[in-house]
């Protein structure tokens, strides 16, 4: 087993990464501080592996509350219902919340501990590639509204982070991609070492090969605690990790929470963002076409939607958390391995990329 720390001082916590952990029991005991626990997963998730963690669990009162697949559920009225659940029981203020699934179910988990009786402890289980590499770790947590992708939630931090590769087996190729996205996303801000790694060995990622899978996720969530330690609140380079997001997240909204997939979303966002680099003389050609080629081997769309105009992108993109003053700041690139946060872009140059239907 993988052990990665995630360090925060007092409210430090590890990085489980291992094939069949899920199934291990006394794994989580010494995580969970007392008697209840409150386990949410999803429709898809839970006929998978919801009976294997619970029977690592017989010490402890165990409840269980499941919710409808998709992003689309990632709102307000879900979160409602886990607080029913919680109150039904009812929990008290020291029961521990188990996400068990994929990004939303780990980011609507997380809210939930982290309003529920003002706090309680929760631990992330993803089983999908993306909440692996990106969304378990780093304690941020969320619900979209229809006017904008998580802007409602708060950091908090889980107790632990538990990554069964084994999850990834039943993982279809769609999600697997999306996940890929996240992947990429460090090669590109931080890691130009990853990023060639990642140019050798995306046919084996694509193929499920065990070993890159481990070293990708295992790389990923090193470059993630590295930069959460030094930034938790997002006050400065931990914004880097938004490469694509503003992008990204207009594309989500503005096509439907769920048409687009995070990951697909972000990925062709990561490429606008390159695109404008570009145009602003930033980014060589080279390097948008290298974000390209390995965004489509990693079967990621590389077109942005027709449907959007770049009217409606500047409306969806203003209702993004790095707005500030009602200036829409962007992550963009300077070479692979070197992104920065940019306000001074020229506003013709994102007009260009915005209406761009070909970039690679």
């Amino acid at each position: 087993m993988t052990t990665l720390n995630v360090d925060l001082g007092d409210r430090s916590y590890p990085i489980l990464i291992d094939r069949e952990l899920i199934g291990s029991v006394g794994l989580l005991k010494q995580y969970i501080p007392a008697r209840q626990v409150m386990v949410v997963s999803n429709e898809t998730v839970a006929p998978l592996y919801l009976d294997k963690l619970l029977s690592t669990l017989t010490d402890f009162e165990v409840h269980t509350h499941i919710l409808p697949d998709g992003e689309e559920f990632k709102n307000l009225q879900i979160l409602d219902g886990i607080f029913d659940a919680l109150l039904k029981v009812p929990c008290d203020r020291e029961v521990t919340l188990i996400a068990l699934g994929g990004g939303v179910v780990g980011d609507i988990t997380g809210f939930a501990a982290a309003c529920y009786q003002r706090g309680v402890p929760f631990i992330q289980i993803p089983t999908t590639l993306l909440a692996q590499v990106d969304s378990s770790v780093g304690g941020k947590t969320a619900v979209n509204h229809p006017r904008g992708k998580n802007m409602i939630g708060a950091f908090y931090q889980p107790r632990c982070v538990v990554a069964d590769t084994g999850s990834l087996d039943t993982l279809d190729d769609r999600q697997l991609s999306a996940g890929l996205a996240e992947v990429i996303k460090y090669g590109l801000i931080r890691d130009p070492g990853f990023f060639s790694w990642l140019e050798e060995n995306m046919d084996a990622l694509v193929d499920r090969d065990a070993a890159a899978l481990s070293y990708c996720i295992e790389r990923s969530c090193r470059n993630k605690a590295e930069v959460v330690a030094q930034d938790e609140h997002e006050a400065g380079v931990r914004a880097l990790l938004n490469l694509g997001h503003t992008f990204g997240h207009a594309i989500e909204a503005g096509m439907g929470y769920g048409n687009w997939l995070h990951g697909e979303a972000v990925a062709t966002g990561m490429l606008m963002a390159a695109d404008l680099s570009r145009r602003s003389g930033w980014l060589s050609d080279q390097d948008v076409y290298r974000t390209g080629a390995l965004l489509k081997r990693a079967g990621l769309p590389v077109v942005p939607p027709s449907e959007l105009t770049a009217s409606r992108y500047r409306d969806l993109m203003k209702v993004d958390k790095k707005v500030k003053s009602g200036h829409i700041r962007l992550v963009l690139l300077k070479s692979i391995g070197e992104a920065f946060v940019c306000d001074d872009y020229d506003e013709a140059l994102l007009n260009q990329t915005l209406s761009a239907q070909t970039i690679y």
